[in-house]
């Protein structure tokens, strides 16, 4: 089968680079960097120090490897070495707070029909502060529950929730905003 031979190929390739092969680290480097680099672009702006973040992260993994246990997913393991590395940055240069509100609302998730390409949502989400930015990848791209958010941030529970919703409250004020500029600027074209 495929799929066995994929992992089995997978799996040979993180014991030779746990030897220090560099060839195998190579190999596991260019499967999963792209995505890796995406990953670390939700939360940080800037291209170049995303980059430089998940090269980091990748060090610490290809240094920490024998740690891995084979338990989930080599994918799965390597993503959270690049959030936690995210986190990490994110807390030293920018020295973000987190403001101890602990008031949310619990809202409904109206599924805003949009013709919005994900440049567009990226952008309404890379704009947001920093805390609500983190919190909502975090729970929602990341899916990671309110008690693990707050575990990883230091922060308490009710201030995760409280983030998100301020996230979601945000982008949806902005996501209202583009429509009625696009459709002012479909007025005016007319």
């Amino acid at each position: 089968m495929k799929v066995i031979n994929l992992y089995q190929e997978e799996k040979e390739l993180i014991e030779l680079a746990v030897e220090n092969n560099r060839q195998a680290q190579h190999k596991l480097y260019s499967k999963f960097s792209s995505k890796m680099l995406g990953v670390c672009h939700q939360y940080i702006k800037d291209l170049q120090q995303a980059e430089d973040i998940m090269i980091t992260a990748f060090m610490k993994a290809f240094t920490n490897l024998q740690h891995f246990e084979h338990k989930g997913s080599f994918e799965g393991w390597i993503r959270r070495i690049m959030i936690n590395e995210c986190i990490s940055f994110i807390r030293v240069q920018k020295k973000v707070k987190f403001i101890e509100d602990e008031t949310y609302f619990e809202e409904s998730h109206n599924n805003i029909e949009s013709k919005f390409s994900v440049e567009d949502i990226q952008f309404l989400i890379d704009n947001l502060p920093d805390g609500y930015k983190m919190v909502f990848n975090l729970y929602c791209i990341e899916g990671f529950k309110h008690q693990e958010i707050a575990t990883m941030l230091g922060i308490n529970e009710g201030t995760s929730k409280s983030q998100l919703s301020h996230a979601r409250k945000m982008l949806q004020d902005n996501i209202i905003k583009l429509k009625n500029y696009e459709m002012s600027v479909n007025k005016s074209n007319r």
